[in-house]
């Protein structure tokens, strides 16, 4: 089994959907959110291009541990900003996978805080995690797109709006 490949594969369709959310992201709504405790659509789109970069970072590194660490997330404002930061994770994750071998997706992964361990995984799990990152914040998004009477794309199928997937 050609595990990097599927991983690739799947993280280039992960690319090729959301890039179509990402092009109609509507610039006036930053500050929208659904609720309260909801994070603003700013904040959501930029977390969305940064997940496009941690199969890359995941495996170049063990662990990431918030208290430590130098990587400190930005607010992406402008489509322009969101697309091309979504552009080098991307990029940077698939020249990332397509170095790696089988056997590096079998160490560890950790993500702590401050030394405590909050989660750990294989970096092939780390990385299939963060393939799911993508599909749940890419559907929140999609929420609030509906919510702003945004024509939503097809994600794994038709919509109301895009019955022609």
């Amino acid at each position: 089994m050609d595990t990097l490949k599927q991983l690739k594969d799947e993280l280039t369709q992960e690319y090729k959907t959301t890039k179509q959310f990402f092009d109609i992201y509507p610039e006036d709504k930053g500050e929208y959110k659904p609720h309260e405790k909801s994070m603003a659509i700013n904040h959501l789109v930029t977390h969305i291009a940064e997940i496009f970069g941690w199969a890359g970072f995941m495996l170049n590194s063990s662990e990431l541990d918030f208290a430590d660490s130098s990587m400190q997330p930005k607010l992406l404002t402008t489509r322009q900003e969101i697309l091309e930061t979504f552009e080098n994770n991307f990029q940077q994750s698939i020249k990332a996978l397509e170095n790696a071998t089988e056997d590096d997706l079998t160490p560890y992964w950790a993500l702590k805080h401050a030394g405590h361990e909050l989660a750990k995984w294989t970096k092939y799990g780390a990385i299939r995690h963060s393939l799911d990152q993508i599909t749940h914040h890419r559907a929140q998004l999609g929420v609030y797109y509906r919510l702003n009477d945004i024509e939503l794309p097809g994600s794994y199928g038709p919509t109301a709006d895009n019955e022609n997937f």
